[in-house]
């Protein structure tokens, strides 16, 4: 079965309230199965134009990635990042070779 990602591609605009995003966003995606595969870090864009930050998180499968998303849980913490970061958030199912 092929794996589900969310991938997301953030600028922070409130560097102090994404903190707290960050604080309480990891241990709720972590309890619904992601593994932090990217998580901001050392990036360039050789083409085109996204944000300034990348995360890739990873799932067992694309339904347990929608759940994550769409978990109300999260969904509650999500307002943080959207207050303070402008956000691209994308799901996406893998390849499975």
């Amino acid at each position: 079965m092929p794996k589900g990602y969310i991938i997301g591609h953030i600028t922070v605009t409130d560097p102090e309230a994404y903190k707290e995003y960050i604080a309480r966003d990891t241990p709720v995606l972590k309890a619904l199965g992601a593994r932090f595969l990217v998580r901001g870090g050392q990036s360039e864009v050789p083409e085109g134009e996204t944000g300034q930050r990348h995360i890739v998180f990873e799932f067992d499968s694309y339904e347990q990635a929608k759940k994550a998303y769409y978990d109300p849980e999260y969904q509650e913490i999500s307002e943080i990042r959207k207050r303070s970061a402008e956000s691209t958030i994308i799901l996406v199912e893998g390849h499975d070779d």
